[in-house]
């Protein structure tokens, strides 16, 4: 998740949908939403990124975040099967995408299991983290590491807190964002004590982030290169530790596309294509 971003995939938002009642927004601006998103691909463009834009889906609010529907690894896509009533169409939508410009299947999970692709983070080719929580069960955990057996990857998983409770959403990357192949950001209040120690197992370092700022998306940070990260505006505090460490910062206006529906940069892009140059 920290290797050069080279093809991207999103989706542009709907204005047509029941942002609060379903969705769980707090209710946004549309005309806003559209050129916030715009921007957002205008910025990743801007940086080397070869960006597929996907058309947008009435009703379903929540599909602009394409992390969620699957998880990318490099022998092709994982479909999942989400745990959000509102969400559960958008993997089937994703298959349709990624059919169309040519991205390969590896499989997709199938019931009883469940998962978000915001619950996992890529540390390295090898080794995927997966958050236990009220969008990824254990039955999903498993059918993910059986897939990727066969590939030598480690799958490790962590127990979320309760937080706010089903209704509400807690990733693993509302916690935890990677930035190099040593640094982090974190927020640690909510992180689990083994995933901080497993971080620490493997020398990686992080950057603590502020309650507020975790509202406002200052922990779910999309890294396009080591040390080369886009950050939702709003977050000054992670932002000047950042900078202050040397970590070249991009900032994008989102409050409407990102922060009133509760996704970051991360939660707006599906990596298609990840190398190490």
């Amino acid at each position: 998740m920290v290797s050069n971003l080279e093809r991207v995939l999103v989706r542009t938002p709907t204005t047509v949908g029941e942002f609060v009642e379903q969705g769980a927004w707090r209710m946004p601006d549309t005309v806003a939403l559209l050129q916030e998103h715009k921007s957002f691909v205008q910025l990743l463009e801007s940086l080397g990124c070869h960006v597929d834009v996907a058309e947008s889906i009435d009703g379903l609010v929540d599909s602009v975040y394409m992390h969620d529907p699957m998880i990318m690894t490099a022998h092709g896509a994982i479909l999942l099967r989400m745990a959000k009533p509102v969400r559960s169409a958008e993997p089937a939508e994703f298959r349709k995408t990624l059919e169309r410009i040519g991205v390969p299947i590896l499989g997709e999970l199938t019931a009883p299991a469940f998962a978000d692709g915001g619950d996992k983070v890529w540390l390295d080719e090898k080794t995927l983290l997966i958050g236990h929580s009220y969008r990824t069960n254990t039955d999903g955990i498993e059918q993910i590491r059986e897939m990727l057996k066969p590939f030598g990857v480690d799958v490790y998983s962590f127990d979320l807190p309760h937080y706010e409770g089903p209704g509400a959403v807690l990733h693993l990357m509302s916690v935890l964002s990677p930035i190099s192949y040593d640094k982090a950001v974190v927020y640690e209040p909510l992180a689990p004590a083994r995933l901080l120690q497993f971080l620490t197992s493997r020398g990686i370092s992080w950057f603590t982030v502020s309650e507020k700022e975790m509202l406002t998306q200052g922990s779910n940070v999309l890294t396009i290169a080591p040390n080369v990260v886009v950050l939702a505006a709003g977050n000054p505090e992670i932002e000047a530790k950042l900078r202050g460490a040397g970590v070249q910062v991009h900032l994008f206006a989102g409050n409407n596309v990102a922060v009133k529906g509760d996704g970051g940069p991360t939660c707006m892009t599906a990596p298609l294509i990840r190398s190490k140059k």
